[in-house]
């Protein structure tokens, strides 16, 4: 079964850029390039723009029927509470997110996030409806070291370990070496196609054959010239792109490539 069977999921991190105006501007520049070139059969797309562009890109997405799927950044594990400044899955529910990221590599390293409180995280999407992509991915020294492979596979099993098939095989899991985040490095095609397949072994390791339905993203300093040949590979479902999410013209040939 490779990526086409399973579905492909290309999914644009905004990170922190673009304000509600500036938010609104990408995509209506997205819904006219969506509506000249459609959305390839098999694929679909997802946008997370930061917590304060959210309400912006859901209506201007639901308002004009943009085939796009709305996503988060973050979201914190409580529903509610004495949490000053951060923002709930309960909440963006409400605003009709489907996806959010929860591990990202930049939340790891710069706010210190532990392998137990990204299943936290991953327990209240569920909780609450949505969907996760969960990050996972190593730093160069281990990869060096050889480690890459049981770095990568000890993350995923601490977010899914005890899960049910089902709830395992909704999820996306996105593989990002985070010596090649922002970094304009990219691991090759074969690279990604085998830490993906190490990460899909793992999810059905974890929680049975129907768990390896989950779709498992490649992100890494992805562009247009090398989207293509990513998707090509078996165990690749998805791209998780960053800086080239920000520019409408490059995200739909990203969305595009090898269709």
């Amino acid at each position: 079964m490779g990526g086409a069977e399973r579905g492909i999921l290309v999914s644009g991190n905004w990170k922190m850029n673009e304000n509600h105006f500036e938010a609104l501007k990408l995509i209506q520049e997205l819904a006219a390039l969506l509506r000249s070139g459609g959305v390839p059969e098999g694929r679909e797309a997802s946008v997370h723009p930061p917590f304060t562009s959210i309400r912006t890109v859901q209506t201007a997405v639901e308002t004009d029927h943009v085939p796009l799927s709305l996503g988060a950044q973050d979201c914190h594990h409580a529903d509610r509470g004495a949490f000053t400044g951060e923002v709930s899955a309960e909440m963006l529910a409400k605003l009709n997110v489907v996806y959010v990221i929860a591990g990202h590599s930049e939340r790891r390293t710069y706010c210190g996030e532990t392998d137990e409180q990204v299943r936290a995280k991953v327990d209240a999407i569920y909780r609450n409806g949505m969907r996760p992509i969960v990050c996972v991915g190593e730093h160069l020294a281990e990869r060096q070291a050889g480690e890459a492979v049981a770095k990568v596979r000890s993350q995923v099993a601490a977010v899914f370990s005890g899960r049910s098939a089902e709830q395992v095989a909704a999820a996306v899991v996105a593989y990002e070496p985070v010596w090649a985040i922002g970094t304009g490095e990219s691991a090759t095609p074969e690279d990604a196609e085998t830490m993906c397949a190490e990460i899909r072994a793992e999810l059905v390791a974890q929680a049975g054959a129907q768990a390896g339905s989950a779709r498992v993203q490649y992100g890494g300093s992805v562009g247009p010239d090398s989207a293509g040949e990513l998707l090509a590979q078996e165990n690749v479902d998805g791209l998780l792109v960053g800086g080239a999410s920000l520019d409408a013209g490059k995200f739909v040939a990203i969305l595009h490539a090898g269709a």
